[in-house]
């Protein structure tokens, strides 16, 4: 899309399941992400969020809209985690960004040769992805960090078309929570890909290989706050996640 031309706007799940599915590329689908307007809830709470701020941030403009992906269209790695943080991603305009989930996950992709810095703490701070793409299945900052089932699915055709575009190249998929992972599985499903069944529960750990694509799934628990504080995950377990999805991407060996 050019610089001057108008970005439509989806108002509702219709919008976002044409907007979606006539989206080109990957430019054109992330404008058209950042622009959507289809949950009245997930708009209010975002707004409303970018306006009282926290007071840590308040001489701070929030971005207050919902987040594209960050990182290359053609990644060997996916990365889905769950929505953008309230005073995080919805604050800095990035995903995982200028929140402690942000912190834990590039620090690993880091470690894994995925990025070229450590941390991620405004838009601007010079983070570069390497071979990864990093993406939320739900685009705005939920209240509580709850998404209602119908939220999430309105949102999956953005979800589903991102996969399409970054299918070709992509070798495997890491979801970070039950969440995504569920989310994974119906975007999969709305894109014509074989869905084991019984569906495969999630787990930290878990790998499931595609029958009908070279891509693997992997689970791994999310890098919140909840999990990280109480040691349920650790900076081991998520370090073996991701040796093992640059293994599968025949990535392994990548520089910090």
């Amino acid at each position: 899309m050019g610089p001057n031309t108008a970005v439509p706007v989806a108002g509702d799940a219709a919008g976002v399941e044409t907007l979606a599915g006539t989206s080109r590329d990957g430019a054109t689908l992330d404008a058209r992400v950042s622009a959507c307007r289809a949950c009245p809830r997930l708009v209010a709470w975002r707004e409303e969020v970018g306006v009282t701020r926290r007071a840590a941030y308040a001489g701070e403009t929030y971005w207050a809209r919902p987040l594209p992906g960050l990182g290359p269209y053609d990644p060997r790695i996916v990365v889905v985690g769950l929505a953008p943080a309230a005073h995080g991603g919805n604050r800095t305009g990035r995903v995982f960004t200028g929140d402690r989930s942000g912190d834990w996950l590039f620090a690993a992709m880091h470690r894994a040769g995925l990025a070229n810095q450590p941390t991620s703490v405004a838009a601007g701070d010079g983070l570069a992805l390497r071979h990864a793409r990093v993406l939320a299945a739900v685009r705005c900052a939920p209240p509580a960090n709850r998404p209602s089932p119908a939220e999430r699915d309105t949102c999956r055709p953005w979800l589903s078309r991102e996969l399409e575009l970054v299918w070709p190249t992509t070798r495997a998929v890491v979801a970070l929570g039950g969440f995504a992972w569920d989310a994974l599985w119906r975007a999969l499903r709305a894109n014509g890909m074989g869905v084991p069944a019984p569906r495969p529960r999630f787990g930290h750990g878990v790998e499931v290989r595609l029958a009908d694509a070279e891509v693997s799934l992997l689970g791994c628990y999310h890098v919140s706050q909840q999990n990280t504080f109480t040691g349920r995950l650790t900076e081991g377990m998520l370090d073996a996640v991701f040796a093992r999805a640059t293994d599968l991407a025949g990535l392994p060996g990548l520089p910090g």
